[in-house]
C-alpha cells in the first residue's frame, strides 16, 4: 500500500511542497465544516424549529376552541398560512434525502406537537408545511423554511474555499521563491558534472546560501586541482622530452644496427607513454564547450581511420548538435577506435540519439573483455594482457580511461559489454544532451 502511494506522490519540490501545503488546509478545512453544520447548526434549528413548534401550538389551540376568523386573524400575525379541512399529501414526510436540518425539523415538530399527521419540504420551495389533526378536520400550517431551519451554510463554505484558495497561491508565491534558489543550485550543479561552467551567486534562505557558498568552494577546488595537475604533468612531460629528444639525436648518429633499433624503439615507447600521461592528466579541462554536431564530429574522425589503414562502418546521419567539447569527444573517440584496431580487424561505430542523451557505440570483432575484468579496464594504467592478445601491440592502459573521463566530464559514463553481431568488445559512449 504504503508503495503504492509513493508512485502516486509528486517527484518534483514544488509538487511536494504544494501538497504539504494544501493537505493540511484542506483538512482543516474538512473538519471545521463537519463540527461547524453538524453541531452548530443542528443546534440553531432545533431551537428554531421548538420556536415554531410552540407558535403552531398555540394555533392549533384557538383551531380547536376559538371560531374560525379568530384562528385565521392569528395565523396572519404569526406569518402563517392556514387552510382548515385540507387534504393529506400522498407520502407522510416529505424531505429530500440529503436535506439533514430538515429531518431535524421534523423530529422537533413531532416531540413537541404529537398530532402530526404529515409534514412537507419539498413541494413548495422555501416553505414548510404541516398538516396536524384536529376536531374541525386536517388543519395545513405553512410558514416560511427560514423560520424553522438554520440558513444553508453554502456561503460560509464558499468563503472558506475562496479564503483556502487565495491563502494557498500567496503561500504558493512566497513557496516559489523559496524553492528557485534550491533550482537555481540543482541545475548549477548537474551543469558542473557535465563540464559546463555556469555563474552563479548564493540566494535564498541561510540554509540555501550556506549550500550555495559550500558548492562554489567545492567547485573552485576542483577546478584548481585539475589546473594544477595539468600544469605539474605538462612541466613534467615537458622536462621528459629535452632528454629524450636528446637522446634520440644522439642514437642516431650511432651506427644502425639491431641494437641501435631496439635503443630507438625504447625511445619511441617513452615519447608515447610521455603523450598519453599528458592527455591523461589534460582531460578536457582547458576546452569551452560550444554546439557540435556530432555527426560530422564522428564522420570525420571515422575518415582519418580509414586514411590509417583500418576498416570502419560508420551508421551515423542527419544532424546531431550537442553541446560538447570537441577535441576531447575527437580524443575519446579515437582511443576507442585504436583499442579496436589494436585486437580487432573490422570495427563499427553506431550513434543514437535520445531525448537526454546520445550514445556513440563501438564494436570490433576481437576477442573482447570478460565480464569480470571490464571495470578494471577502464582504471588508469590497467593493461589485460590475458584477455587482449599482446603480440599486436600495447598501450600503458590509459585509452579507456581517458574515454571514460571524458565521458563522466559531460555527464555521461562508458560502459563495456559484449558486442551481439561482432562477437568482440563493445564500448557504448554515452553523453548527456
Amino acid at each position: 500500500m504504503f508503495t503504492h502511494l509513493k508512485t502516486l506522490m509528486p517527484r518534483g519540490l514544488y509538487g511536494r511542497a504544494l501538497l504539504i501545503l494544501v493537505v493540511p488546509v484542506v483538512t482543516i478545512q474538512l473538519v471545521v465544516s463537519i463540527a461547524f453544520i453538524q453541531r452548530h447548526f443542528d443546534r440553531v434549528t432545533r431551537q428554531m424549529s421548538a420556536g415554531a413548534a410552540l407558535e403552531v401550538q398555540l394555533l392549533l389551540r384557538q383551531i380547536a376552541q376559538s371560531p374560525m376568523e379568530v384562528a385565521q386573524q392569528t395565523a396572519r400575525d404569526l406569518q402563517f398560512t392556514l387552510q382548515v379541512p385540507a387534504g393529506l399529501p400522498q407520502q407522510s414526510l416529505a424531505v429530500k434525502p440529503f436535506d439533514f436540518t430538515g429531518k431535524v425539523v421534523i423530529d422537533v415538530v413531532r416531540e413537541t406537537l404529537p398530532n402530526l399527521a404529515s409534514a412537507d419540504l419539498i413541494s413548495v420551495p422555501g416553505e414548510a408545511r404541516f398538516f396536524f389533526e384536529t376536531p374541525r378536520g386536517v388543519a395545513e400550517i405553512g410558514m416560511s423554511r427560514k423560520r424553522v431551519s438554520a440558513t444553508n451554510p453554502h456561503q460560509l463554505l464558499v468563503l472558506m474555499i475562496a479564503t483556502s484558495v487565495l491563502m494557498t497561491v500567496i503561500a504558493y508565491l512566497f513557496l516559489r521563491n523559496q524553492i528557485r534558489p534550491i533550482s537555481k543550485l540543482a541545475e548549477v550543479a548537474e551543469a558542473f558534472g557535465k563540464g559546463r561552467h555556469q555563474p552563479y551567486r548564493p540566494r535564498g534562505a541561510t540554509e540555501v546560501r550556506v549550500a550555495g557558498a559550500a558548492f562554489l568552494d567545492m567547485r573552485a577546488r576542483i577546478e584548481r586541482q585539475i589546473e594544477q595537475r595539468t600544469l605539474m604533468l605538462s612541466g613534467v612531460s615537458h622536462d621528459l622530452r629535452t632528454p629524450l629528444t636528446r637522446l634520440r639525436l644522439g642514437l642516431a648518429m650511432l651506427p644502425e644496427d639491431e641494437e641501435t633499433a631496439a635503443l630507438l624503439g625504447d625511445v619511441a615507447d617513452m615519447e608515447r607513454l610521455v603523450d598519453e600521461f599528458l592527455a591523461f592528466a589534460r582531460g578536457d579541462a582547458t576546452e569551452d564547450v560550444a554546439p557540435v554536431d556530432l555527426v560530422a564530429l564522428l564522420h570525420h574522425v571515422v575518415e582519418n581511420a580509414q586514411r590509417a589503414g583500418q576498416e570502419v562502418a560508420l551508421q551515423a546521419e542527419g544532424r546531431l548538435v550537442l553541446p560538447l567539447r570537441a577535441a576531447a569527444i575527437t580524443r575519446a573517440v579515437e582511443n576507442l577506435l585504436g583499442n579496436a584496431k589494436r585486437f580487432g580487424t573490422l570495427t563499427r561505430v553506431t550513434l543514437t540519439g535520445f531525448e537526454r542523451s546520445a550514445r556513440i557505440t563501438v564494436e570490433d570483432n576481437g576477442p573482447g573483455i570478460p565480464g569480470a575484468q571490464r571495470d578494471e579496464a577502464m582504471a588508469p594504467f590497467a593493461r589485460l594482457d590475458t584477455a587482449r592478445d599482446p603480440n599486436k601491440g600495447g598501450g600503458v592502459g590509459l585509452g579507456l580511461s581517458i574515454a571514460a573521463d571524458i565521458a563522466r566530464s559531460h555527464g555521461g559514463s562508458l560502459r563495456l559489454s559484449e558486442s551481439e553481431d561482432l562477437g568482440g568488445l563493445r564500448a557504448d559512449l554515452i553523453l548527456a544532451r
